[in-house]
């Protein structure tokens, strides 16, 4: 039997103020709790990314380099409150319209080795999915077998977890239409890219110039280079603009979108 599971993934610059410290959009939380409800999709794990939480501590401690003194220590604890904090505000808009979202820290069952997935304890994952909860995960610091702490981000986190669970689709929601052949927002003549196939993702500098893509929503040639894997293994994998009204939503009940669809 096909896997029904949809993977989402819903970027920081969405879903937080980018240039205020831990400032939430509590606007488009709200309207993408909402499209989610309409929805209503049978099985789903939501996965999110930092923005103005995680990342203005992480750099502060320098927690994505590793261990180096216990100085870091309470900033690497701080690091993962702050996404405990952002992750509570997105579970509570989705209970508050009956969703059964249920958060759950990465951190607690992942443990990196030079700041890549190296022990992933699958069964509280597959437990909540069987019981028809919603997972909602995010990029956490993280204990490390090599650095003593990393950062794990959500672009490395939801296409593992979308390969692991055998997702049927996976879907990057990002801050622009899709993948451009430069920054959309600092070049005009930056044209999207609606089509990508497995060939041009393995060496996504065929098509797309490293310096623009690598500004889009803080590092777009790092997303595209975790999506090989599962397109390899046959996942559908779409990059969407979740800042639009309306897109999240018809992704979700299975209509096409303005994007970037990555094929075999």
């Amino acid at each position: 039997m096909k896997s029904n599971l949809v993977v989402l993934k819903l970027g920081g610059s969405v879903i937080t103020e980018k240039a205020k410290p831990l400032t939430p959009n509590l606007l488009a939380i709200e309207r993408l709790a909402d499209e989610i409800f309409q929805a209503k999709p049978s099985r789903l794990i939501l996965v999110h990314g930092g923005g103005s939480f995680g990342h203005p501590i992480a750099k502060k401690y320098g927690i994505a380099e590793g261990f180096k003194d216990k100085s870091q220590l309470a900033g690497f604890s701080k690091t993962h409150e702050a996404m405990v904090s952002l992750n509570k505000i997105i579970v509570e808009s989705l209970l508050n319209r009956e969703l059964p979202a249920f958060g759950m820290a990465p951190s607690s069952f992942i443990v990196t080795k030079t700041g890549r997935i190296h022990i992933f304890e699958e069964e509280p994952l597959k437990q909540a999915l069987k019981v028809g909860l919603i997972p909602v995960l995010y990029g956490d610091a993280v204990l490390d077998v090599d650095k003593g702490f990393a950062i794990l981000s959500g672009d490395q986190l939801a296409p593992f977890i979308a390969e692991r669970m055998k997702a049927q689709r996976l879907v990057m929601g990002v801050d622009v239409d899709g993948l451009y052949t430069d920054d959309p927002k600092k070049n005009p003549s930056a044209h999207m890219i609606p089509h990508l196939t497995l060939a041009e993702l393995k060496n996504p500098k065929n098509r797309i110039t490293g310096t623009g893509v690598t500004d889009v929503t803080g590092g777009m040639l790092g997303k595209v280079s975790e999506m090989v894997s599962p397109v390899a293994k046959g996942i559908e994998t779409l990059i969407v603009n979740a800042s639009k009204p309306g897109i999240v939503y018809k992704v979700l009940i299975g209509e096409e979108v303005v994007g970037t669809k990555i094929e075999p």
